[in-house]
């Protein structure tokens, strides 16, 4: 397997394994012109097995959906071939839209409205402001 290092870009690592996917669509990244390679169950030495995302371009990314998905992950920012900052991830105090409220009489699934949820402890337990059920 050859996967050619970053020039400018991202590395998004330490992502659980099974969860690069749900990140990478999330990221909407499938509607980017770059390069995007997702590793898959790579090794681990801290937790046997892990997924890697790297993103070839300095792009817009929202590293609260990626702190939701996976908090542990770390966000490595490349530039000229340099990793210049590594980000340690933290919780979003609030998502909007990024899940649906799983109470099927929740006002938020029955009118026109968005989907919100707050975090309320910080073990990454978020509840839908409507009818505070859990995500």
């Amino acid at each position: 397997m050859n996967i050619d290092s970053i020039e400018n870009g991202y590395v998004i690592d330490h992502i659980p394994a099974g969860k690069g996917m749900r990140v990478y669509e999330v990221l909407k990244l499938s509607g980017l012109s770059c390069q995007v390679a997702i590793i898959t169950n790579a090794k681990s030495n801290k937790n046997g097995t892990k997924d890697i995302i790297k993103i070839n371009d300095l792009i817009d990314i929202d590293l609260n959906l990626i702190a939701y998905i996976a908090p542990d992950a770390t966000v490595n920012i490349i530039k000229n071939s340099v990793r210049v900052e590594k980000k340690k991830l933290i919780l979003p105090k609030t998502l909007k839209n990024v899940v649906k409220c799983p109470n099927p009489r929740c006002i938020c699934n029955n009118e026109s409205i968005d989907h919100i949820f707050t975090l309320t402890d910080n073990k990454g337990t978020y509840r839908c402001i409507y009818c505070e059920t859990s995500a």
